[in-house]
């Protein structure tokens, strides 16, 4: 392998680490409930748009509302939420922005139940770097199931 190709290989695998562990936190403060830290994951002008929902959520004083609402459903129901991603793709363009595809499980259990694969997913995300952290510019989520 040549020096240059090294030096890619190396940025990609560095890369794709970055990105695995961003959402692995990211991931913890939305099952854990805490939209406040989940929120700050996007930025300011973030977007949050599902095939599941009819238009989608701006900016991240409404994701966090968002959040905040599905932590207090899932809490009233008696549901624990576990987000799983996998089959994780990362590419980065000339301009820093960097796409992120990715496969998303969603596991509940119920208090006292067997868990459950409630939700399957694709997850793709423009993530961009504030301040020199990841955070979220725009993600879509297509859940399978919807057409």
């Amino acid at each position: 392998m040549q020096p240059l190709q090294q030096e890619d290989a190396q940025r990609s695998t560095e890369l794709h680490q970055e990105v695995q562990h961003f959402y692995a936190r990211q991931m913890l403060h939305l099952d854990n409930g805490h939209a406040v830290e989940w929120a700050a994951t996007f930025t300011e002008d973030g977007v949050f748009a599902a095939n599941a929902h009819p238009q989608p959520t701006q900016g991240r004083a409404q994701i966090e509302s968002g959040a905040r609402e599905a932590a207090r459903k899932l809490a009233e129901q008696g549901l624990q939420r576990r987000h799983w991603l996998g089959m994780l793709q990362v590419d980065e363009d000339v301009d820093g922005h960097i796409t992120a595809r990715s496969y998303a499980l969603i596991i509940e259990t119920p208090v006292n139940g067997q868990a459950a694969l409630r939700l399957s997913c694709t997850c793709d995300d423009v993530l961009v770097r504030v301040d020199g952290r990841l955070q979220v510019l725009r993600r879509e989520v297509h859940r399978d199931d919807i057409r």
